[in-house]
């Protein structure tokens, strides 16, 4: 054996050598454009032939591989919106071969690509389920001022804004003031909030630049995402640091009219918002972005006055409404409260940093964390919480992705206080706190594997984690959730069939649940589809459904007893009694009687849609869709002789007033002749399972490019009232009180346009009246009259774009849109947007 010098001058002649018996590296560089001539960053670039590699155009649309083994490669290019293309490239010693591009859009909209609807990408066109995508192109000229505005826009939704902060979203049923059956993803990491059931959008982007588009799922969407995509998903993707490198600052301010007839306020209210944000490729393996940005509002108008008193649609022999909205302003003294609350606007801070790291053989980490702040209203059936400065939501989510595997973790730490601005704590003697902190721990990985030419086999799993700390919940179980799926695709040039199905098991729920999925498309050519599909989905119960438990004074009319009374007590029963009741989850027992566990809540969805272009430039759309609810969740009264008040324990205050406790005891014994039995009861509200609801509707679309800068859009969408469905003997139904009506017509119209010097859009929402009845009791429930809605955006482009200044509207008629009976009135805003790029934007 050689050692000492003799080893080292050996071992170095033999790499001398090595090296020289090598021939020499060549690469591939170039340029990759638009057809107008325009950089393209972001774009992936991938070589394959004796080595494979992958890398990103930068902002002057170059990228560059060095270091290549002489031969054949082929090249490939992939960009959203654009069509991927395909070059051979040979490499050879010492010199790197010119390969640039010049992309072209996707003809189609249906050629968009979206992950959503099956985990994995597809073309809208070929996606098992109803699916819009909003383009970035989209945001950034809507004149948007949230993402209620934005959803608005698609056919099939349900939106409304209740306050400054508070918007909720439903497909194809009636929404309320806290949906909880559309779930909302942020690149795939869930912010539907477990503890409620709710999403709080001030937790998402609110700079358009960083949104890359939003997918839309309209219909069940648990044979793939697991529980709460009940009636669908909602997931906004955001650029990749690669994908828009550079950054910019934008400043936004406007104003915001608040004077009608029966408007709490009548001056102007104002909006201000800022952000900023940079993203950066050092080298081939590392990039990054930091984004940062805040928004702020002044409160609406609160309507005034008497909600009407009106024949009730779902019994004609009642009445509902007549109740006064409660004032706006701070209470001065504790006999005010409960009829006045200090409405408040909202201000949301936000940060975020997002690190990618290329990783042998094409796989990626992504590492991204980050902060949401909130404060303002949020609207519930006990009335309206104000969320305290403060209330946040930390994120962080690890991410690793090589073809069609993925593995990610994420983790969202959320906390606030809130205390209820009506309703009354007998115990406290103040007002109702819900102040929470829960916390939700995910890990979850998928894969797919192609089965020859014609079959693709989708497959996953998924654990969770919440951890809850709930002050209207106390006795809240913390609960494991576990979920696994598979998918089945047949695609061939004139059918695809989809077969999916999921089973999750929640530690509050005794039984699995299985989620099936049937999809039959068919395809007379590549740019039409018919498809045909049969859906399952579910909601789990919340921990506040399992476990609320809270006191609450509620106001009850005991002067129809008069009559009844001697005249020296007729004058106690005058007014209001504030009667103390107590609102329960359904693992509280009730007058020590455990109550039945609930089911998860379940919707059957079957559906025919069709999707197809004509000439390249025109996309029609059109779906029909019957839903079977059964089990809904609802806080329901309880028949008030399961727990009622005796002469034994009366309520509190009732001797105080001057009435008797052997009151209670008559009015118990009062014969049906007279109106009895009647009792005061204890426990008035819980959450039950009710029975099986039908919704139906029709949603039509029709998108027309008139070229590569003029857009049109309109579609419509209509909705029959839900129909509780009849059912068998000793089962239960849907009791018609708890009905919710929605719009029964809901159109959308619109054009764009998105030019070289400047961009801009019109477009015209309107709604149909509805019925509300999910706040507080029926002296509150009542109609909102139909609107419509005309908003515009118009903006300039200065410095070859790096420069753009935009003015948008909102509601340009001025109208008095309540999209909530007991939500705010929104009138005209109009707001001034700035921004400036470090580097040339994306068109």
């Amino acid at each position: 054996m050689i050692q000492g010098p003799a080893a080292v001058l050996a071992s170095s002649l033999f790499a001398v050598a090595t090296a020289l018996a090598q021939p020499p590296s060549g690469g591939i560089r170039g340029t990759i454009v638009d057809e107008q001539g325009g950089f393209l960053p972001g774009a992936r670039v991938a070589v394959s032939g004796s080595v494979s590699r992958a890398a990103y155009s930068t902002a002057d649309g170059r990228y560059e591989f060095a270091d290549l083994p002489p031969g054949p490669y082929t090249v490939t290019v992939q960009l959203p919106h654009f069509r991927p293309q395909e070059q051979l490239a040979q490499v050879v010693p010492g010199e790197a071969a010119e390969v640039s591009w010049t992309l072209v859009l996707a003809a189609l909209r249906g050629e968009e690509l979206t992950v959503t609807a099956s985990r994995q990408e597809v073309e809208v066109v070929n996606a098992p389920a109803t699916v819009s995508v909003i383009s970035s192109e989209s945001i950034q000229t809507s004149p948007a001022r949230n993402y209620g505005d934005l959803l608005r826009m698609v056919p099939g939704m349900n939106v409304i804004q209740m306050s400054a902060r508070d918007i909720n979203v439903t497909a194809r049923q009636a929404t309320n003031t806290l949906s909880n059956s559309q779930l909302a993803l942020l690149d795939g990491r869930s912010i539907y909030l477990d503890f409620f059931g709710l999403i709080l959008w001030d937790f998402v982007p609110t700079d358009p630049a960083e949104v890359k588009q939003i997918e839309i799922v309209r219909g069940p969407a648990s044979a793939v995402w697991g529980a709460n995509a009940m009636t669908g998903v909602v997931n906004i993707v955001t650029w990749s640091p690669r994908e828009n490198p550079g950054g910019s600052i934008n400043l936004s301010g406007g104003l915001f009219d608040r004077e009608c007839d029966r408007c709490s306020q009548q001056d102007l209210g104002k909006t201000f918002g800022t952000g900023v944000r940079y993203a950066a490729s050092p080298g081939e393996t590392w990039s990054w972005k930091v984004s940062a940005g805040y928004f702020g509002s002044d409160a609406y108008s609160r309507p005034t006055g008497r909600i009407p008193v009106t024949t009730d649609p779902r019994d004609p022999q009642r009445t509902v409404g007549g109740a006064s909205y409660p004032l706006d302003g701070p209470s001065t003294s504790s006999a005010e409260f409960g009829s006045r609350f200090q409405n408040a606007g909202t201000r949301q801070p936000k940060f975020d940093l997002r690190v990618d790291q290329e990783v042998a053989h094409g796989g990626r980490m992504s590492y991204q964390a980050g902060y949401g702040g909130t404060e303002g209203i949020i609207h519930t059936g006990l009335g309206p919480f104000d969320l305290q400065p403060g209330s946040y939501l930390a994120y962080g989510r690890v991410a690793f992705a090589k073809g069609a595997f993925k593995l990610a973790t994420f983790a969202n730490l959320l906390d606030a206080d809130a205390p209820n601005l009506l309703a009354f704590d007998p115990v406290t003697r103040g007002p109702i706190q819900l102040n929470f902190s829960t916390q939700t721990f995910d890990l979850e990985a998928g894969n797919a594997t192609a089965l020859g030419h014609h079959h693709i086999l989708t497959y996953g799993a998924s654990v969770r984690r919440n951890n809850f700390s709930i002050t209207l919940a106390p006795g809240a179980q913390d609960r494991t959730e576990l979920g696994a799926y598979g998918q089945y695709e047949y695609t061939s040039d004139r059918a695809r069939i989809s077969l999916g199905a999921r089973v999750d098991k929640f530690g509050n729920l005794e039984d699995p649940f299985f989620s099936p999925r049937v999809s039959v498309i068919l395809k007379p050519s590549r740019a039409h589809s018919i498809r045909l599909s049969f859906n399952r989905a579910f909601r789990s119960p919340s921990a506040i459904n399992n476990w609320l438990d809270q006191s609450v004074v509620t106001p009850i009319d005991l002067s129809p007893l008069a009559p009844l009374l001697p005249p020296p007590l007729r004058p106690a029963v005058a007014a209001p009694f504030p009667l103390v009741i107590s609102a329960v989850g359904s693992e509280v027992p009730i007058n020590g009687v455990p109550q039945d566990g609930l089911l998860a809540e379940s919707l059957n969805a079957y559906e025919g849609g069709y999707s197809g272009t004509l000439g390249g430039k025109t996309t029609l759309t059109a779906a029909f869709y019957v839903n079977d609810q059964d089990n809904s969740i609802n806080f329901t009264g309880v028949p008030p002789s399961r727990d009622p008040y005796t002469a034994q324990n009366p309520p509190p205050g009732w001797t105080a007033r001057g009435l008797p406790p052997s009151l209670l005891t008559s009015l118990a014994n009062l014969p049906p002749q007279l109106g009895g039995p009647i009792y005061l009861p204890r426990t008035a509200s819980t959450y039950l399972n009710l029975g099986p609801l039908r919704n139906k509707g029709l949603e039509l679309g029709i998108d027309h490019a008139f070229d590569r800068v003029w857009s049109a859009y309109a579609n419509y969408s209509y909705q029959a009232d839900p129909e509780p469905k009849a059912v068998g003997a000793g089962t239960k139904t849907y009791p018609s009180n708890e009905l919710a009506l929605p719009p029964t017509h809901r159109a959308n119209a619109g054009v764009a346009w998105n030019g070289r010097r400047s961009f801009g859009s019109v477009s015209v929402s309107h709604a149909a009246g509805a019925f509300w009845s999910d706040v507080l009791d029926n002296a509150f429930a009542g109609f909102t009259n139909g609107y419509t809605m005309v908003n515009a955006s118009l903006g300039v482009k200065w410095l070859d774009g790096r420069l753009t200044t935009a003015v948008k509207g909102i509601n340009l008629l001025d109208q008095d849109v309540q999209q909530h009976l007991f939500g705010d009135i929104l009138k005209r805003s109009l707001a001034l947007d700035v921004r400036y790029a470090f580097a040339r934007p994306r068109r």
